[in-house]
């Protein structure tokens, strides 16, 4: 594989096990660029390391006044030079490109693995993670698997080395044979506090980054609420804890380096007063000595290398093992799917909760835990973050379809939707069916004054279309985020479309308009919105009502409020006292044991709460202090008048 093939066409399937498997099996798939890196970094080591014999040779040339000798050793040292040169070359190339297709590899990994979790990714692994690993980890990695070949090729080189020299010169050879091991191994006691100092630095610059990241994004909220120098403070602290913790692990790896210096200077003072003693004593020649001499300097050289394989190891396993965790985790249904890939039509149901939505409906979902109702609509579209019962469409299990399929059939839009940096114009750009334009989408979520707000501030785009956005679509509001969110999932037009929260941050005459244009662009589409809003739930067909994770109560809007206190408790966001007085106002309204007498309705009016009806007007009357069902009236007559208010407008 080289640089411009990439990226893969298929990255493979991760050993995920651990994270030394996960290395092992980075470097397996890279056997051919590992072998090519491996015989060039033999080239490069074996020509440095053959240049004392060329000296030593020409030293004692000169000694003996040999002419033919010195030449062959210009000679050999010419070839050696040319080796080293071309070596050198092309191993930092195989190096470079090992290095970028590892990290590569690991990113397509990462990238597939969040496209096929989604938001349950985030649920499942703090965001911090995934970012550190995404970026710093995954450089971590590739360095790791690039330096294997260039340390295999050292320590060849070293054996290689020591082992010509007992046969040049025993005396001396076993002297170097002894000592150079030593000196490789030397730091191996203190590999495992670097590693753990290592380790907690990793974990530490894991956390701010998570800190910086929640910060950046509620920055605007953090302003509004004046949090804003709060949570500086807590990032300046994480950061000064990343500081010492980086302090800390420096402080390990520069005392492994002045031992790489340290024991070398000594095994060479050694060599050197031994060899002038054998000298004195005529068993070696100058030349020899000199040889002997220049391989022990020279041989520092690739013993750096087991250094850095120490410090890429223990730097990149937390990496490895953090991104095993992530590549490990998988959906809870199944991804390739059993079936073809036809899309189903028809109702959709879940069997764990019971909530059926039928074909071609506008289904509301109202939930009183915000949380269970993510994780509900998260299932609903095929993604859930426990294993269980699948979500039913038309009848087929949508964890028996393949992985494309299901989500071309459920599309999900959660509560807090990402908008990417770019275009309005790439930001519509998705896979859609063509029935709706960026036009009509753009009309039903109400994004008329959003569009001049882009114009207004892109001072060269005279299209909205062309104007930019920026990252996360910060420079927009809440509400404008949500309605740009919305308009891009109306444009994909799916079988199925799923909005948990869609109008949260907009204000109320914008939602009931959003609420009439999701209904009418959406007809005779699947449509389920999860929403406590009596705007948005006015105009569904059907409202269910989802109580500790099981539907409580199915019907249409106001009569759900007449009857259902836990449903009018959500929408009304009722406090306990107010509940307890609603349950009394409709026990009078039904007559029941406790009323006063008299209390009945007259006419019939008592069904506005236990008030007398005085030609039917108790809307603002007695009812309105005391029964749920007054208030009802004048959420009634506040819908009916942003009606109006919309029909005038």
């Amino acid at each position: 594989m080289q640089i411009q093939d990439l990226p893969y066409p298929d990255p493979g399937v991760p050993d995920a096990r651990s994270g030394p498997r996960f290395l092992w099996w980075l470097g397996r798939n890279q056997l051919r660029g590992q072998l090519k890196s491996l015989a060039w970094g033999l080239l490069h080591f074996l020509s440095v390391s053959s240049l004392p014999f060329c000296v030593g040779l020409a030293v004692q040339a000169v000694v003996d006044r040999s002419g033919e000798r010195l030449a062959l050793a210009g000679g050999l040292m010419a070839l050696a030079c040319a080796g080293n040169a071309i070596g050198d070359t092309f191993l930092h190339r195989a190096a470079v490109t090992n290095w970028i297709t590892a990290a590569a590899r690991v990113q397509q990994l990462l990238a597939r693995k969040a496209a096929q979790l989604g938001s349950a990714l985030t649920r499942r692994v703090a965001a911090g993670e995934v970012v550190a690993v995404s970026t710093g980890d995954v450089e971590k990695i590739g360095w790791f698997v690039e330096a294997i070949s260039r340390f295999t090729a050292a320590a060849v080189t070293i054996v290689v080395v020591c082992a010509a020299l007992v046969v040049y010169q025993p005396a001396l050879g076993v002297v170097v044979a002894v000592g150079l091991p030593v000196l490789a191994l030397a730091v191996l006691p203190l590999l495992p506090r670097a590693t753990r100092r290592a380790d907690f630095q990793r974990e530490k610059a894991g956390r701010a980054t998570e800190l910086a990241s929640d910060t950046v994004a509620g920055l605007r909220v953090l302003r509004g609420i004046g949090g804003e120098e709060l949570f500086l403070d807590r990032y300046r602290r994480a950061s000064q804890e990343v500081r010492h913790a980086a302090v800390r692990s420096a402080r390990m790896w520069s005392l492994i380096s002045a031992i790489q210096v340290l024991l070398p200077g000594l095994l060479l003072i050694a060599v050197v007063w031994y060899g002038v003693h054998l000298a004195r004593q005529g068993r070696i020649t100058v030349g020899e000595l000199v040889t002997v001499y220049s391989s022990v300097m020279i041989l520092t050289y690739p013993l750096r290398h087991f250094e850095e394989i120490a410090m890429a190891y223990s730097f990149s396993r937390p990496s490895a093992k953090r991104a095993a965790r992530v590549l490990s985790l998988e959906r809870a249904m199944d991804e390739g799917g059993s079936r073809a890939a036809e899309l189903p039509s028809g109702e959709l149901y879940d069997p764990a909760s019971g909530l059926l939505a039928p074909q071609g409906r506008l289904t509301a979902v109202v939930c009183g835990d915000p949380d269970a109702a993510g994780r509900l609509a998260e299932r609903l579209g095929g993604h859930p973050a426990e294993p269980g019962q699948s979500v039913l469409l038309g009848g087929v299990p949508l964890d028996e379809l393949p992985l494309d399929s299901a989500r071309t059939a459920v599309l999900v839009q959660d509560k807090d939707p990402v908008l990417l940096s770019g275009t309005l114009r790439e930001l519509l750009d998705v896979p859609a069916s063509g029935a709706v334009g960026a036009k009509e989408a753009l009309a039903a979520a109400q994004c008329g004054d959003v569009l001049a707000a882009l114009v207004e501030g892109s001072l060269d785009a005279e299209d909205p279309l062309d104007a930019r956005i920026t990252e996360r679509g910060r420079s927009l509001s809440g509400g404008q985020r949500q309605r740009l969110a919305l308009a891009r999932s109306l444009i994909t037009d799916p079988e199925v479309l799923v909005l948990d929260e869609p109008t949260s941050a907009v204000d109320s005459h914008t939602e009931a308009r959003i609420a009439k244009g999701l209904r009418e662009l959406r007809t005779g589409r699947t449509t389920v919105v999860f929403t406590s809003s009596p705007l948005v739930l006015d105009r569904a067909d059907r409202v269910v009502l989802v109580y500790e994770g099981e539907v409580a109560a199915v019907g249409p809007h106001r009569e759900l409020m007449h009857s259902e206190p836990r449903y009018r408790a959500v929408v009304t966001r009722e406090t306990d006292e107010e509940a307890a007085l609603s349950d009394v106002g409709a026990k009078v309204a039904r007559g029941g044991a406790g009323a006063p007498a008299g209390a009945g309705a007259r006419d019939g009016a008592s069904a506005r709460g236990g008030a007398s009806a005085h030609g039917g007007a108790s809307a603002h009357g007695a009812g309105a202090r005391g029964g749920a069902g007054a208030r009802q009236e004048l959420d009634d007559l506040e819908l009916d008048e942003l009606e109006e208010i919309e029909e005038t407008a």
